[in-house]
């Protein structure tokens, strides 16, 4: 058989090639933009920013000091430009995930997870048109009201979380359901999975320990809307609670709370210290919040466990 016709039988041949080589790349560019922005300005210069644009920290040092060390940009203009670049390509960004996202609830509604609302059609354009109305008033509500700081770790913290949801999902595919059409296979399985898991939890280490109270509290809620509506409402399911593997879920929710009751206390010790640091005194709500929630879940998914019938 011919190079082409090979080709033309196994068009995705090279589909792992093609998405890790374009990983490659943006990862070497990128290193290079890195290395550039902290050519122009001290490293230490992005610590503490408020805002989501380190590009302009770096353009505002490109300028000339002041006698009191204050420095006039050179190129004000270029900031502006380049502030309306990012937020063009954060709105292009955000569209597609909740493009994306309303998808996903489309899904799951088909499925009976959620309520039937996210898989409602519009009569004309075939879209799920309420699913995106209410995906645009919930991001617009955190657009307007929670800070740039909070949104982009939560988004890294859930993207990197997702991403070692993938790797443990390729391992227990691999094992349960070897013969399954793929369309490409990852490569040295469980090496390749374990490292990403690996690197994933060392970025996620380093992210503040209010992101990982709200990574676990949006996990339980999740779990909640699963436990409370969607076991029942699920069409795999006969309409109860009582399945196999229920425990597992249980057992996750248990540990889910015991996590959060003690990122509450690490997250607490470590906004006292800051706080006693400046001569202020530090705000507790996060704390209780944790404590709360946490318990509360905990306790009654232990007993949900224990039941004879489970």
């Amino acid at each position: 058989m011919s190079t082409a016709a090979q080709e033309a039988k196994n068009p995705k041949k090279d589909m792992p090639i093609g998405i890790l080589g374009s990983l490659a790349i943006c990862t070497v560019l990128y290193i290079l933009f890195a290395h550039v922005m902290t050519g122009v300005t001290n490293y230490t210069s992005f610590k503490g920013q408020d805002g989501i644009a380190p590009v302009a920290v770096a353009i505002n040092a490109m300028g000339t000091p002041g006698a009191d060390g204050t420095i006039t940009p050179d190129f004000p203009w270029l900031n502006k430009a380049i502030i309306i670049a990012i937020l063009a390509g954060y709105a292009s960004v955000i569209l597609v995930m909740l493009m994306g996202q309303s998808r996903v609830f489309f899904s799951m509604s088909k499925d009976g997870l959620i309520p039937k609302v996210f898989s409602s059609v519009h009569p004309k354009f075939r879209t799920p048109a309420n699913n995106q109305l209410l995906f645009m008033l919930f991001v617009s509500l955190f657009a307007a009201f929670v800070p740039a700081r909070v949104v982009g770790e939560m988004t890294s913290i859930g993207t990197l979380f997702a991403f070692i949801l993938v790797c443990v999902g390729i391992m227990v595919m691999r094992k349960n359901m070897p013969d399954i059409p793929r369309a490409f296979k990852t490569p040295m399985v469980p090496l390749v999975p374990i490292l990403g898991i690996i690197t994933c939890l060392f970025m996620m280490v380093f992210l503040p320990a209010d992101t990982w109270i709200r990574l676990i509290l949006w996990m339980l809620i999740g779990m909640d809307v699963y436990w409370f509506y969607g076991i029942r409402k699920s069409i795999l399911g006969d309409g109860t609670q009582v399945r196999n593997g229920i425990n597992y879920f249980h057992y996750t929710a248990v540990i889910m709370g015991i996590l959060l009751f003690i990122m509450g206390f690490v997250h607490q010790n470590i906004a006292d210290a800051d706080a006693l640091a400046k001569g202020e005194t530090a705000d507790k709500s996060l704390f209780y919040l944790s404590l709360i929630f946490g318990a509360l879940h905990s306790i009654y998914f232990a007993m949900q466990a224990i039941k004879k019938k489970y």
